[in-house]
């Protein structure tokens, strides 16, 4: 019961704060606002007894990547004024993209929850088989993903120090 009620809890604050982050016109609450919902995915980790996956949260996006983004906020150009609101026409087109990207996650999600099902009607699973799911190169394995991920961070730090190099 009291679990519950916290995951509630948690819950609302992490719907909260994810509204006030993009809703924020000054760029740096909206980035701490996105660390209040950082936080209070570890404190979800922690509810479901994954210490490990809530220190690495709190360690790596908590603390890294919000060290990273703000860090990118600082080299632009006056970090501290109001954004301005976009054009109508733009606001309803980004409406509609995201309800698409809503639309296309609930759709892999209903139908790979079956999946999901097989594999917690097997009982526990073997760490070596998760290790080979994580790292693994065949299908449903998730190296590629990995490493397009390491990509991706490489790409924003390099795009971090072109920014900072033209001042």
């Amino acid at each position: 019961m009291i679990e519950q009620v916290i995951f509630y809890i948690l819950a609302f604050f992490i719907v909260g704060f994810s509204l006030l982050a993009v809703t924020e016109r000054r760029i740096i609450r909206a980035s701490v606002y996105l660390l209040f919902v950082l936080l209070g995915t570890a404190g979800l980790y922690l509810i479901l007894e994954y210490h490990f996956l809530a220190a690495a949260q709190v360690a790596v996006y908590a603390g890294g990547i919000m060290v990273l983004f703000v860090f990118s906020i600082l080299l632009t150009d006056h970090p501290g004024a109001e954004v301005k609101y976009e054009k109508p026409k733009r606001m309803i087109i980004s409406a509609f993209a995201a309800l698409a990207g809503i639309a296309i996650c609930g759709h892999i999600i209903y139908y790979n929850v079956s999946r999901a099902y097989q594999y917690i009607a097997q009982g526990e699973i073997d760490m070596k088989d998760l290790g080979m799911t994580l790292m693994g190169t065949g299908k449903y394995q998730y190296m590629l993903p990995f490493e397009a991920i390491s990509l991706l961070l490489l790409a924003c730090i390099i795009g971090g120090i072109l920014i900072a190099r033209k001042k």
